[in-house]
């Protein structure tokens, strides 16, 4: 149960970025197929650029995928039923997680909803923009996540938390 819990977890994970960046693509695409003016091509470099580096590096990379991959190699070593069941949110750390990491998951996740409905209200191709940065950022941590996943489950060592409550790491 153990080693397919993790495997939900993980693909569920995969499989909700991934649909964010098959969906947010068309839209990319179709702003990129706009009458670009000077500043349109300003803001899409910078755009791209300030997304990759605070979504993709600085909260994928540093944070979310290390933790995703640790708490599915928890889930494989110490196999329950409902933790398994909800893969995905288990990895995620929706639960049988620290307090700070439960309100900082619940914060972020709530804050991404905020936004996409924000942005659903610009008008292209500023909407487009925005979402090509996103899709960048969240590419980024589709790679990330499938690295620090391969290394969880292939190497002996793999030093980061799960941040499951006190008394429960490995």
């Amino acid at each position: 149960m153990g080693i397919l819990g993790a495997a939900w977890g993980l693909a569920g994970v995969f499989l909700l970025l991934g649909s964010a960046v098959y969906r947010l693509s068309g839209v990319a695409i179709a702003a990129l197929s706009s009458d670009f003016l000077w500043y349109h091509w300003v803001f899409l470099l910078l755009c791209v650029l300030f997304m990759a580096y605070t979504e993709g590096y600085r909260a994928f990379q540093q944070k979310f995928s290390p933790r995703v991959a640790a708490r599915a190699k928890y889930l494989k070593n110490h196999p329950n039923a409902f933790h398994a069941l909800f893969g995905p949110f288990f990895c995620m750390g929706f639960f049988h997680s620290t307090k700070k990491r439960k309100i900082t998951s619940i914060s972020v996740t709530a804050g991404i909803i905020v936004l996409i409905l924000l942005v659903r209200l610009l008008p292209q191709p500023w909407r487009g923009i925005i979402d090509l940065g996103v899709v960048v950022g969240l590419a980024w941590g589709l790679i990330s996540l499938f690295v620090f996943s391969f290394r969880a489950f292939t190497s002996d060592r793999f030093d980061y938390s799960p941040e499951v409550p006190k008394g429960e790491t490995e």
